[in-house]
């Protein structure tokens, strides 16, 4: 009687991990191995890793016709990590697999060692947060990153043969890997957060420009987009770099997810609960800011800033679809795409920052040097910035010349110390989001204005000619001010300060 056994394993669709069964028959025939469903050329590789793993360790390959079935069949799968559970349910032929359920996943060497692979971490995590793994056989060196995501059993293992061993015995030897991160945390309705205090750019070098150190407190405090004009060399760039040192707390899941588009990108995550910062050049394609590819869509610098900033320096100087292109990931926090065989959604959950100057030439804010630029070359500069996509920006801060008199008076421990204290406030207020990020609903309900504020944002509204969209933006820096002066509503001052921010002309 023919016997089929299966594992499970799983295989990434954009994002998101799908389960794939992995199961197997052995008939009667001219021996032969053949890997059906859907694989890719890596999969389809794995036959011959799989016999020189068997053979090296003594395990016969029977001479049978092995089908291997990848199910469901109409899902595409890709990936090296198939070859432990072909290998297994081909060793183990002639046994009854009582836990059909587990979940495999490893390379193999040709003498049957057991590799990891960079697709294991955001294959597990996806899993993880679908509810849909308890336990799992892992190679033994992916531990390393794997001890980060809790409440899964791992069974570690280095060979296949020991990995054959444990299946046969129905071994129990599973342990539950848990992860503390080495950095300061804060407690908030039962939930950990964590941040660290590192200021290897610290604001206490800039020295004056105390309106734009205000803005990035207030900006830090509620993540809200934030745009910086000024003269070459004025410190545009140095107060953007110095931001992601005092940035709010991560929570152990927004850690996971920065890992999670780092293992995408093939890069190696320290797993540090510290925001990322991406600045990508005003030459960067669309497919690099967004994510892209011919047929399967590649992770791209919007969602490698998800949780931290996103930084364009020289913003007029990005082409104009790309800047018109950002708009949809500042408002939804989502990048869409949309390719012939693939479409997937990433996430764009970030705080961007932009830098430029008032003029082509630079200096025209400049008291000491001309500017050479001519009226039509201003206004084609800035018209390179639709009004559509600067609604989308909270906070708008023109930043003064340097002067011999400019002192430093603040350091970015202190910065972010204030942004902590405020960071609990927002959390005890029940927010899951924070000041910048509202949805429309929590703006009601959070951003409550005095009677007096409420007098001079409808004062504000009927002088300037505010768009829903801005009013909104008023309200949620006002939240933010307010949190850092410790008003329960927001009052008068907050929502003055907050207009002053406002775009001018």
């Amino acid at each position: 009687m023919n016997r089929i056994n299966r594992f499970q394993c799983a295989s990434l669709d954009g994002l998101s991990a799908k389960v794939i069964s992995v199961e197997t028959s052995f008939t009667k025939g001219l021996p032969a191995f053949s890997v059906v469903g859907l694989a890719s050329s890596d999969i389809q590789e794995s036959k011959e890793r799989v016999k020189a793993s068997l053979i090296t360790n003594d395990f016969s390959f029977p001479p049978l016709k092995i089908t291997v079935n990848l199910s469901p069949s109409d899902i595409k799968k890709s990936g090296t990590h198939f070859d432990l559970p072909i290998a297994l349910l081909i060793a183990l032929n002639q046994a009854d697999i009582e836990d059909s359920d587990m979940f495999v996943f490893g390379e193999l060497g040709l003498d049957g060692k057991i590799k990891s692979s960079s697709m294991l971490f955001p294959l597990i995590l996806s899993l993880k947060e679908q509810g849909l793994i308890k336990k799992a056989i892992v190679p033994k060196e992916s531990l390393f990153h794997l001890r980060h995501i809790s409440d899964i059993e791992f069974i570690a293992v280095d060979y296949l043969a020991q990995a054959i061993e444990i299946i046969a015995t129905n071994s129990t030897d599973r342990e539950s890997i848990s992860y503390d991160y080495d950095a300061q945390k804060v407690f908030i309705n039962s939930e950990e957060f964590f941040y660290k205090e590192e200021y290897i750019n610290d604001f206490y070098d800039i020295k004056g420009q105390n309106i734009a150190k205000r803005a990035s407190l207030i900006a830090s405090v509620g993540m809200h987009n934030f745009l910086m004009q000024g003269s070459p060399g004025c410190g545009k760039s140095m107060v953007a770099k110095r931001l992601c040192d005092i940035l709010p707390p991560l929570s152990k899941n927004e850690i996971l997810s920065i890992a999670k588009h780092k293992f995408l990108d093939g890069i190696t995550p320290d797993f540090s609960p510290k925001r990322e910062i991406r600045s990508p050049h005003h030459t960067a394609t669309s497919a690099s800011i967004f994510g892209g590819g011919s047929t399967n869509a590649r992770i791209g610098e919007v969602a490698l800033a998800n949780h931290g900033i996103l930084f364009f320096d020289e913003l007029p100087h990005f082409a104009k679809p790309l800047l018109e292109a950002l708009r949809e990931p500042l408002q939804d926090r989502k990048v869409n795409i949309s390719r012939v065989n693939s479409k997937i959604v990433y996430d764009a959950d970030l705080m961007f920052v932009g830098a430029m100057n008032p003029c082509p030439c630079g200096n025209l804010l400049s008291k000491v040097n001309k500017c050479r630029c001519s009226d039509i070359e201003i206004k084609r500069y800035k018209n390179r910035l639709s009004d559509p996509f600067l609604d989308r920006i909270d906070i708008f801060v023109t930043m003064q010349e340097i002067s011999p008199d400019d002192k430093s008076d603040i350091t970015s421990k202190d910065m972010h110390h204030k942004v902590i204290e405020t960071f609990k406030l927002q959390k005890a207020r029940g927010q899951d989001r924070l000041n910048g990020k509202l949805k429309e609903s929590e703006i009601e309900e959070f951003c409550i204005l005095s009677d007096d504020a409420s007098k001079i944002l409808e004062s504000g509204i009927a002088k300037f000619g505010l768009t829903h969209r801005s009013i909104a933006s008023i309200k949620k820096v006002s939240r933010s001010i307010a949190d850092i002066n410790g008003n329960r509503l927001i009052e008068k001052k907050d929502i003055l300060e907050a207009l002053s921010y406002r775009k001018r002309g």
